[in-house]
């Protein structure tokens, strides 16, 4: 999918937003986190961004955030169940692709044991990586009430914070014209 092909979804998604605030949001951070073209980048922000136009109280920041990150918990546990399905058998014969053998998954498997709460929790505050976290602690089985706790805590923080940043430059933008 070309830049060109993704940009009417990504305004339908945004007018999602627009149209059914809370609603809109849940369900734009479930469809980001399952088909990544979709950038939370722009999604969260927009919120906020409506949020301050709207001269609505900062709560609905956080709420927003919140309901926000319900959405990308769901998602995340739909890509984390089908992971935990397909399992480390359909990994390796998809990364052969990639250059990857056993060997090298095998160090993969054994820092995530070690560290996969911590790269669950910040993963879900990275870029490209947010997606993808999902697919390594479904294929290790991490137990699901961790991966569902510190997917949650992390989406929270990334939502929240990007909500906040439209906020800031609506409300930035109001006092300028205003």
């Amino acid at each position: 999918m070309n830049i060109v092909e993704i940009e009417p979804f990504v305004q339908w998604v945004v007018s999602l937003v627009s149209d059914y605030l809370y609603t809109g949001i849940f369900v734009a951070a479930l469809i980001e986190t399952i088909f990544p073209p979709i950038p939370s980048e722009v999604i969260f922000p927009v919120a906020g961004y409506i949020v301050s136009q709207n001269g609505m109280p900062f709560f609905h920041v956080i709420g927003l955030g919140l309901t926000g990150a319900a959405g990308s918990t769901v998602g995340a546990l739909v890509i984390y169940l089908i992971a935990l399905k397909l399992g480390r058998a359909a990994l390796l014969r998809y990364l052969r692709y990639a250059r990857i053998n056993e060997m090298q998954l095998t160090k993969v498997d054994n820092w995530f044991a070690k560290h996969g709460t911590k790269a669950v929790l910040f993963g879900r505050m990275m870029p490209g990586i947010r997606e993808l976290i999902s697919v390594p602690a479904g294929v290790l089985k991490m137990r699901i009430d961790k991966f569902l706790a510190f997917t949650f805590v992390g989406s929270c923080v990334w939502s929240i914070s990007l909500s906040f940043v439209g906020y800031y430059f609506g409300i930035t933008s109001l006092h300028l014209l205003g």
